[in-house]
């Protein structure tokens, strides 16, 4: 009974309901007790990196939200995905997977950006979720139900894209730097059991090609503040 219910625990999405936790709890502290500077110190500011070395910056924004719907749609999109993608990479690359990403949307838009403007949310980490699942389906395009998700996901993602176009509130970079940073990762670290279906030749070129684009971002951004 005992290791029946460790692998029924083991199966829980956790890292999802652990990222869940974080950014629900940012945002109350941020609603019930706006005297704390907690949002002015962990979103996305180019100058504050540049000038001020803060880089805990390309991480910390990915929990922080701008009001109430950003945070409840960002919200909704990670429990009903991020379980699927979990129950799927397992709980060590979905957590490298989320964070990464979201780092690497963070560091598109800190170079990509106009110099000042600030950014938030998990929708940099979300849109690597979305880059990670594609991946997936390109691996495994034989697999009927992966393949149907594939297809629901890009939907999604397309029509996000087309949103983010007309919306200038939209990072639309950070979105993009996500979603490359997806492919290249959901290819780094594969799958748990068909690692034969992931080239040691594609992993090793989406290494390279992810330390490029790292570089790249962080350069081109640091010389824009001069």
């Amino acid at each position: 009974m005992n290791e029946y219910r460790l692998r029924q625990f083991r199966g829980q999405p956790f890292f999802t309901w652990l990222f869940l936790g974080i950014q629900t709890l940012v945002f109350l502290i941020g609603y019930f007790l706006p005297n704390i500077p907690l949002e002015s110190n962990g979103i996305l500011y180019g100058p504050a990196i540049a000038f001020l070395h803060q880089y805990w910056r390309f991480l910390t924004p990915i929990f922080f939200h701008f009001g109430l719907m950003h945070f409840a749609v960002n919200s909704v999109v990670l429990y009903y995905m991020g379980e699927q993608i979990e129950a799927i990479y397992d709980h060590t690359r979905f957590f490298i997977i989320y964070l990464v990403t979201g780092i690497m949307g963070n560091l598109m838009s800190f170079a990509f950006n106009t110099a000042g403007i600030i950014s938030a949310g998990s929708s940099t980490a979300l849109f690597g979720l979305f880059g990670s699942f594609i991946i997936l389906g390109f691996h495994l395009r034989h697999n009927p139900a992966i393949e149907g998700m594939v297809k629901q996901f890009t939907l999604f993602l397309i029509l996000s894209f087309v949103f983010g176009m007309f919306d200038q509130s939209i990072d639309i970079w950070g979105h993009v730097g996500g979603l490359i940073g997806g492919v290249l990762i959901g290819n780094i670290i594969g799958l748990p059991k068909p690692a034969k279906k992931y080239s040691i030749h594609i992993r090793i070129l989406s290494l390279l090609i992810l330390v490029f684009f790292v570089i790249l971002c962080v350069m081109y951004g640091l010389k824009k503040y001069g």
